[in-house]
């Protein structure tokens, strides 16, 4: 069995394998456990603030003696630091010191930049739970909070001239919370693309952020069903409509804001809820709301419904339910997701397989992929922007059950698709490995 022992991070050496106890998409490297193959990357774990690393004996290759600063700990006990002959001795792979390397400023800048997204996205998490415990005692000061998340991410949308839509680690929150967010990560880019301005775009982004509020007033099997509901109890689902309309005129929103939230489980053929509109009769703002939710439930579903992948969810959503939204809104945000939004498992034109990572619409059939070579080590794969290969593309996408065992373990897709924005990349910096 391949023990792990914590080591400070003073210790770390060169040829030590390590296993990071951080989602991948919070650190710069391809991979959450590899051996360590340089000093820069060693630098780079530094900056990302880590004191500990944990390593595995078993696998790491000869490496010079580590000073016993504080010692090794081994399921929380003190120990001796091993012996680099012993454990490390047997392996027979040697250390290529000159393969690429993920510690470059480009690596360090996408380290960052994925920082940001995590950390805001669990702010806007964070802010939806307190908001939604806090409404029926305070409604105004939790209209408060909402406004001032929602008018940061506006800002910083309006303040990048081209974003990019980022998949993130699957973040440790309340599933509403976890939808509310996604819906209006979505809907803000959405809004942007269709050239809404400041104060429009704020208005789309609270009703996003607030459009299922309504299902705290109901019971937990009703408000977020891990199974079909009986007919009764799916009219009371369907009130929550009226229940986050009801919460928002607590909060004194907008008549825009509400009229959003009113609308947001409409369609444009008549099929929606409550009250069956047609096209003629939504607003903008609701028709951006309703495509953001369904796109997100088809992702992350209720009812313990089969989750798409990305790449079948907007599939299914041009195929079968077009009819269902306005057709410029629609238009855009495919152009805005790609053909493969992040998330999406696909096989590139030289059949490695490869998971989405970003988005940028400049670039819709060419998003930044992580691909998976099994003539690479995990260690050393490089992320890849497709813009930058112009020789180089996606032959088709994928379900999770047809690739091979290894490389659905290198890959590791999510359970949970998690967006956030961020400022679009250059081709530059992602042939560097951003």
């Amino acid at each position: 069995m391949n023990q792990s022992v914590l080591i400070d991070i003073d210790q770390l050496r060169v040829g030590m394998f390590i296993q990071l106890d951080l989602g991948w998409m919070n650190h710069p490297f391809p991979m959450s456990s590899f051996r360590v193959s340089s000093q820069e990357q060693i630098h780079t774990l530094r900056e990302l603030g880590l004191k500990q690393v944990r390593y595995v004996p078993a696998k790491s290759q000869p490496v010079p003696e580590v000073p016993a600063r504080s010692g090794l700990q081994r399921d929380g006990a003190e120990t001796a630091v091993p012996d680099p002959a012993g454990a490390f001795g047997t392996q027979e792979q040697s250390l290529d010191t000159s393969a690429p390397f993920s510690g470059t400023r480009a690596w360090r800048e996408q380290s960052e930049s994925l920082q940001r997204c995590g950390q805001r996205y669990r702010e806007a998490t964070d802010t939806y739970v307190m908001v939604s415990t806090q409404v029926l005692v305070s409604p105004l000061d939790a209209r408060r909070q909402v406004d001032a998340l929602v008018g940061s991410c506006v800002a910083e949308l309006l303040d990048a001239e081209h974003c990019a839509i980022r998949l993130l680690a699957e973040v440790p929150s309340e599933r509403p919370a976890l939808h509310a967010v996604n819906v209006m990560v979505l809907a803000l880019l959405l809004g942007r693309a269709l050239g809404l301005q400041s104060r429009e775009l704020h208005h789309v982004g609270v009703a996003a952020l607030l459009h299922d509020l309504g299902k705290i007033m109901l019971p937990p099997h009703v408000g977020e069903p891990g199974a079909s509901l009986t007919p009764a109890d799916l009219s009371r689902y369907e009130g929550h409509v009226g229940h986050s309309v009801e919460l928002g005129q607590r909060m004194e929103l907008a008549s825009d804001v509400l009229i959003a939230i009113a609308q947001h489980h409409e369609m444009a053929d008549g099929s929606g809820f409550p009250l069956r509109l047609m096209a003629d009769d939504l607003g903008r703002g609701g028709q951006i709301v309703a495509l953001a939710n369904r796109y997100d439930r088809l992702c992350n579903p209720l009812h313990g419904a089969q989750a798409l992948t990305p790449h079948e969810a907007l599939s299914q959503i041009f195929a079968q339910q077009k009819m269902c939204f306005d057709a410029t809104v629609l238009g855009a945000f495919i152009r805005m997701m790609g053909v493969y939004p992040p998330g999406s498992l696909v096989q590139l034109t030289d059949g490695r397989f490869a998971l989405v990572v970003s988005v940028d619409a400049l670039h819709p059939l060419r998003p930044c992929v992580l691909p998976f070579d099994a003539k690479v080590p995990r260690s050393q794969a490089v992320a890849m922007d497709l813009a930058a290969y112009p020789d180089e593309g996606i032959r088709r996408s994928l379900k999770p059950e047809q690739l091979p065992r290894e490389a659905l373990d290198y890959l590791s897709p999510q359970q949970r698709i998690c967006y956030f924005f961020e400022r679009a990349v250059d081709a530059r910096r992602c042939e560097d490995g951003a």
